[in-house]
């Protein structure tokens, strides 16, 4: 079970406590946070995060292979395969990054903004 959060903060669960998610959804709850976190921001677990913030240093035509890249370097610990990995402009010099994951036959996806 992982903790649930929304846009970095817990999920109250109304009896004083937090919401928990279980299956599917703790994994890509594990996979959006893995693919957030910055890698090497975490002294003890230099390992965990990914390097999608460097994006906007590639040049246009390398961002999908480099994101691609990126996204399965930071999942390598879980138990999912990136199929493909889509971006798309999200305004003020921001990337929408779109990773589509093959989870034990089934296929999932997650969007963040790098």
């Amino acid at each position: 079970m992982e903790t649930k959060l929304i846009q970095g903060d817990y999920v109250p669960d109304g009896l004083g406590g937090v919401e928990r998610c279980a299956g599917a959804e703790a994994l890509l709850a594990r996979v959006l946070f893995r693919l957030t976190a910055r890698r090497g921001q975490f002294p003890l677990l230099p390992q965990l995060g990914s390097q999608l913030y460097l994006l906007g240093k590639e040049s246009p035509g390398s961002r999908a292979s480099a994101a691609r890249k990126f996204a399965a370097e930071a999942l390598a610990e879980e138990d999912v395969a990136v199929t493909d990995v889509q971006l798309s402009s999200a305004g003020q010099g921001h990337i929408q990054v779109t990773v589509l994951l093959d989870y034990r036959g089934s296929q999932l996806s997650v969007t963040l903004t790098v």
